[in-house]
């Protein structure tokens, strides 16, 4: 009796500890992101700004507000969420269900453009393509003879070009991890009856990878109409406006009412759109690939097109990956995009100011700008990076431990709504939210606080799915112990679970400082001359006609990106042995 009264009041104290921490989690996750959105809404509700919904939806001006820019960001997300599934698709049915040559290395570069960040796959089109229908400096490829013509350089479809070569790896991640489920016996069997290639896939794989194709493709859209930096810097010189380009336009003129209009039906879209992925995919219950059997993997023998497609994979995956970095680099070494292979000079990076280059305007270590900004941006990384996992390890460990209840189920919906909003609308509502006193809480607009709060909150989905990741290697029988002994929460967490898993939250923190560091479209607009960030000096800059400086800070920031993520995955190679066999 003793022992079932002990055991019952040890209940009663686990499930009130529980209730505590899922209370205070909750709450930090609705001043994170919910508050946020909801202050955004109603800014556009009251009275003096409510005929704002009527600008953007039912006046004169809502062609140009809303209507043009929405066609155009539909069509951007219809065409590159195609062409990504395609483009991932082919290149993960290679790697996974035939024998092409190198199909490791196939698969390691597949993996490699999204780490580029959109921004500055879009300066290295620019930087080749670029003509004179706006002035300024011309590319290589008109520098040496070429005429480019305006649709190659400018608007629709360079931004196409360059977010589908953005975003396919993470069709390729998706679908590429679906092929290898899909079962040798269901091929075999097939063969054996007599059907061909081509019957194969459209009967056996197609079908069973339908989940993963919806997938890849609704993560891609949401992707591609949130994009703010390629439309802008290759749309915006001529005047191609979508969604997320108008909402910055209008909060940069000052017309916020007008540009929260656009941010929420933004963030609708994007929405939609993957709840509407989601539903199709749930829909269907009939893509069991994985049985109780064992199977070998299947692959089809390409023969005599083994090399020629191997040829064609390695010509797409270069110019996602390879020739924008080299690109970059040449220019940042340049004195005219046009001549990128002569005529070279450090002064971009170290030299002092001359009146005759860049109209004076120093390299980038002796530019207290940029020299500000990358402190700025590092250190914006690491704070985010280190809020971010502990946010994400309360979180994930309030719904792993105590999972029974509406708290969790609303903690669980809550951390992920981020992946929902597009980052420029995330950032213009936490304009909306800290950009003004609270009452005795001053404005934090234009401060360093304000931009690690905006990016905690935005990485949140991150770090709890990190979180998860972590509390699921800590066995819970080792912290039900420790309970029993009388050990608090903050101590069980502090001296059994962080120390167990430390390997993971560094390598979960060092994707979240990536994240952060080549990030444009959630700091654009919380950007201040106070409080520089390196991406959107390389916007700056690029915009005012500087390629050089804004190529060598992408060189910078993607020099760290690469490094840093080298890092993360060395860490969870050796906390998870399974990744690195």
């Amino acid at each position: 009796m003793a022992e079932f009264a002990m055991s019952g009041v040890g209940r009663r104290v686990f499930f009130r500890q529980g209730t505590v921490l899922k209370g205070v989690v909750l709450a930090l996750l609705i001043a994170l992101i919910v508050l946020p959105l909801i202050r955004t809404v109603l800014f556009t509700l009251e009275p003096e700004t409510i005929g704002a919904w009527t600008d953007v939806l039912a006046s004169r001006l809502s062609r140009n507000l809303l209507y043009k820019p929405l066609a155009n960001t539909l069509l951007i997300g219809a065409v590159v969420a195609t062409a990504c599934v395609l483009i991932g698709g082919f290149l993960a049915w290679l790697v996974v269900m035939t024998n092409v040559p190198f199909r490791k290395t196939i698969g390691v570069m597949a993996t490699l453009p999204f780490m580029i960040p959109s921004f500055a796959a879009a300066l290295a089109w620019g930087t080749l393509f670029r003509n004179d229908r706006i002035g300024g400096q011309i590319g290589a490829l008109q520098g040496v003879g070429l005429d480019i013509p305006d649709w190659l350089a400018w608007g629709m479809v360079p931004t196409l070009i360059v977010l589908t070569l953005h975003y396919f790896s993470l069709a390729f991640t998706i679908i590429a991890a679906a092929l290898a489920t899909v079962n040798s016996d269901l091929i075999e069997a097939a063969q054996i009856a007599g059907a061909k290639g081509a019957r194969i896939f459209f009967g056996i794989v197609l079908p069973v990878t339908t989940p993963a194709l919806v997938a890849a493709a609704s993560l891609c859209f949401a992707g591609a109409v949130s994009n703010f930096a390629t439309p802008a810097i290759l749309g915006l010189p001529v005047r191609m406006q979508t969604l997320s380009t108008r909402l910055f336009g209008m909060i940069e003129v000052g017309q916020t009412a007008r540009g929260y209009v656009i941010g929420i039906l933004l963030v609708l879209i994007s929405a939609a759109f993957l709840w509407g992925g989601n539903r199709i995919v749930a829909g269907r219950r009939s893509y069991t690939t994985i049985t109780g059997k064992g199977g070998r993997a299947k692959r089809f023998d390409l023969r005599a097109m083994r090399w020629p497609l191997f040829a064609v994979a390695m010509a797409i995956l270069s110019a996602a990956t390879a020739i924008p970095v080299l690109v970059l680099t040449l220019s940042s070494f340049a004195r005219s995009s046009a001549d990128l292979f002569s005529n070279w000079t450090l002064h971009f990076w170290l030299g002092a100011s001359n009146p005759s280059i860049a109209q004076g305007t120093p390299g980038i270590t002796h530019n207290p700008e940029i020299v500000r900004a990358l402190f700025v941006t590092l250190g914006l990384g690491a704070a985010t990076a280190v809020a971010g996992m502990a946010i994400g390890l309360l979180a994930a460990y309030t719904v792993a431990r105590y999972r029974e209840g509406i708290l969790s189920a609303a903690i669980a919906q809550i951390s992920f709504l981020p992946l929902l909003i597009p980052g420029i609308a995330f950032g213009a509502a936490y304009i909306a939210y800290l950009g003004a006193p609270i009452g005795p809480f001053p404005a934090l607009y234009g401060t360093f606080i304000l931009l690690v709060i905006a990016a905690t909150a935005y990485l949140l989905p991150f770090a709890v799915q990190t979180g998860r990741a972590v509390i699921q290697q800590v066995g819970g029988e080792l912290e039900e112990s420790a309970r029993i002994t009388g050990a608090s929460f903050i101590r069980r967490l502090a001296e059994i679970t962080v120390p167990l898993a430390l390997r993971g939250l560094v390598a979960g923190g060092i994707l979240i400082f990536v994240k952060i560091v080549r990030d444009l479209s959630l700091v654009v607009l919380l950007f201040t001359p106070t409080m520089p960030v390196l991406s959107v000096l390389a916007y700056r800059y690029a915009s005012e006609g500087f390629g050089q400086f804004a190529n060598a800070i992408a060189v910078v920031i993607l020099f760290v990106s690469i490094g840093a993520s080298l890092v993360a995955s060395r860490l969870q190679s050796k906390s998870q042995p399974w990744l690195a066999a």
